[in-house]
């Protein structure tokens, strides 16, 4: 079996997590936890499962001088720029170009860049058997998380019967996907949940560099095309600049894996955070008082079921007030509703130049 590539995707705006977040630092290139960054973490995950000259990582223009700094163990050629922002299949294309160029027999895996994943070992043995699937023929591969509650802001994926597969001794065995289903409404995500076969969306994806090329020249032959120009291109920067911002933007759910001929979903035995908001920020921090969460010392009085995060460790005193996010950085200070976290970037839009 060749040695599998990983392509990372690290590229995303900054607003959800402003003003600690900006546009040039997004949420993958920040340390939300005094773990490392996102990204950095990411990478590390890899380590013993992917080689490092294996390791591929897009961004974009504004972040890029960012990403090569945190991701200076890995070859400064593997590092590459969006020279246009074309959503996620346009960027998967890229990333399958590129392998292929490099070794049109190999799997490879997606991941995006901007996820809390703990255990390492069971991400890496989740991971294994994806690409041994992957490797046999065995179609797109997807990860699914198992839903701990009916979220109505993921993706989800239906999950069908036990994949049938030769010769395969696998710990974290596929499943057929039925069907990808978008964003649900409430009582929909609620049905997801009941029904047990349901599972999110986590965006990672692995396949073989010959069945996603198949796939993608079939249904997405724009994407296809531009993957083999890639693959046989004698200055693939020279291709990336004057193709890539021609794609038609497209997510790789709409334009790929809902249409292609076969689809199978591993769950997931790893713990899993997509740190979507200052929210799920909040239930990594310390509690203190009534609920408080907080990165920093606080002194709340008559206080209850803050959020405070502090870039400076500044010490901030609370009273009176309760279901807010106070954010503190060296240049701006948000205070927010917590009932109104997803709206945060509402605010970025109405910033002047110097904050965002």
């Amino acid at each position: 079996m060749p040695d599998p590539y990983a392509m990372i995707l690290a590229g995303g705006s900054g607003t959800r997590f402003w003003p600690l977040s900006r546009n040039s630092r997004p949420k993958q290139l920040l340390d939300l936890l005094d773990s490392g960054t996102l990204l950095n973490q990411t990478i590390n995950r890899l380590e013993g499962l992917i080689r490092r000259e294996n390791i591929l990582i897009l961004t974009n223009a504004a972040q890029e001088d960012a990403v090569r700094h945190l991701a200076s163990s890995l070859p400064p050629e593997n590092i590459f720029a969006e020279p246009a922002r074309r959503d996620t299949a346009p960027a998967v294309a890229l990333g399958v170009g590129l392998v292929a160029a490099r070794d049109p027999e190999a799997a490879m895996m997606i991941l995006p860049s901007d996820q809390l994943i703990l255990d390492t070992a069971e991400f890496q043995s989740v991971m294994k058997d994806a690409i041994a699937t992957a490797s046999e023929g065995g179609g797109l591969v997807t990860v699914g998380i198992k839903p701990t509650w009916p979220c109505p802001s993921y993706g989800y994926v239906e999950r069908g019967e036990a994949a049938v597969l030769d010769g395969q001794e696998l710990t974290h065995h596929p499943h057929e996907v039925t069907r990808f289903r978008e964003k649900p409404d409430a009582a929909q995500a609620e049905g997801f949940l009941a029904s047990g076969n349901f599972a999110w969306n986590a965006g990672m994806f692995i396949w073989s560099i010959p069945t996603v090329m198949a796939e993608l020249q079939r249904h997405a032959p724009e994407l296809g095309e531009f993957a083999k120009e890639l693959q046989e291109s004698p200055d693939v920067k020279a291709t990336i600049t004057s193709r890539f911002p021609h794609l038609t933007p497209i997510s790789i759910d709409y334009a790929l894996l809902e249409k292609a001929s076969r689809v199978l979903n591993i769950e997931a035995s790893f713990d899993w955070d997509d740190v979507g908001s200052w929210i799920s920020v909040a239930k990594h921090l310390d509690t203190a008082g009534d609920g408080n969460q907080t990165n920093t010392q606080i002194t709340p009085i008559d206080s209850a079921n803050n959020i405070v995060f502090s870039s400076q460790n500044k010490h901030v005193a609370l009273l009176g007030v309760d279901n807010l996010i106070i954010v503190q950085t060296d240049d701006a200070i948000l205070v927010a509703d917590r009932e109104r976290a997803d709206e945060i970037k509402k605010v970025v839009g109405l910033l002047p130049e110097n904050l965002l």
